[in-house]
């Protein structure tokens, strides 16, 4: 099962090692650490010219390297159609 977090990027929901709220996680300061460190070494993927709202840490199976996608749809959103199987109409 693939997981949509915008424009044309999706990711396989067993690579999703977490989905985070942009706004309160980013308070902590060892958040704001691993996602500069995760920019330095080029593994941000911004998928939205909207104001991100949250953030998917994805990890292949099998691989240590993480990716991190930074997306405008909401950490709750994103959960709720990983439970319920969501996909959207083009996927089908």
């Amino acid at each position: 099962m693939y997981l949509h977090l915008g424009q044309d990027t999706v990711v396989r929901q067993s690579d999703i090692i977490g989905i985070f709220d942009l706004e309160s996680t980013t308070v902590v300061a060892k958040t704001r650490e691993y996602l500069k460190k995760a920019e330095q070494n080029k593994d941000v993927v911004n998928v939205s010219f909207d104001l991100p709202a949250s953030f998917v840490v994805c990890a292949a199976q099998g691989e240590k390297k993480q990716k991190v996608y930074i997306t405008p749809i909401s950490a709750q959103t994103l959960r709720k159609r990983v439970e319920s199987g969501f996909l959207p109409t083009e996927e089908r």
